[in-house]
């Protein structure tokens, strides 16, 4: 399915690629010596380890969590679980501290998740809404009221919508429920350098 919108966090991926350049790095040095002396025994394999592990936690939090909306539904990817609704299935989505995509499950129950992409504490979010209120008073009267409550959060949730609304199949459909399952590719991310941590420090 072609992606129509898609909500990422730029701040946590750069973070993430930046990481895994720092990685890339510092096994180069560990294997070819490029500031010093190769290290190829033990401590060099924890060190390795290490920068792994760290590769895998910026992948499951930095590279996978997002929100795609196609011609057939909205998929969220948080850290180690996809929830992937068909929009006949999509009951509801909401902007609370989080994008809360709410569906049906094959049982005809709801259930409810939230999306790890673009959470906000709180606090975080009453801080946001004064910034905004500030800077809605610079602005025309017309202008503030259209952004009024504009965050990133409701603003990903307006869109979704319009799309569900565009793409959702008529009733004459069977109906659809949504899925939750774990990401293999995410738990080994996280699991295999855990491993070779475990062996590396045992060796």
């Amino acid at each position: 399915m072609t992606p129509l919108y898609t909500v990422r966090s730029p701040i946590a991926r750069v973070a993430a690629w930046a990481w895994v350049a720092f990685t890339v790095l510092n096994l180069l040095d560990l294997a070819f010596g490029m500031t010093g002396k190769p290290v190829r025994d033990t401590t060099g394999a924890v060190m390795a380890s290490v920068l792994l592990v760290g590769c895998g936690l910026a992948y499951v939090l930095g590279l996978r969590p997002s929100v795609v909306a196609d011609e057939a539904g909205v998929t969220v990817r948080n850290p180690l679980r996809d929830v992937r609704v068909p929009w006949r299935a999509l009951r509801n989505v909401e902007a609370k501290d989080a994008i809360v995509v709410t569906f049906a499950q094959a049982d005809g129950s709801e259930r409810s998740m939230r999306a790890w992409v673009l959470q906000t504490s709180p606090r975080a979010a009453a801080r946001a809404e004064a910034r905004a209120q500030r800077d809605a008073a610079k602005l025309p009267k017309g202008a503030a009221a259209a952004l009024k409550d504009r965050t990133p959060t409701r603003f990903a949730v307006e869109q979704i919508k319009e799309i569900a609304e565009r793409e959702r199949p008529g009733t004459d459909e069977d109906a659809a429920a949504g899925t939750v399952s774990w990401s293999p590719v995410a738990a080994a991310s996280l699991i295999v350098p855990v491993v070779l941590l475990v062996v590396a420090s045992v060796l």
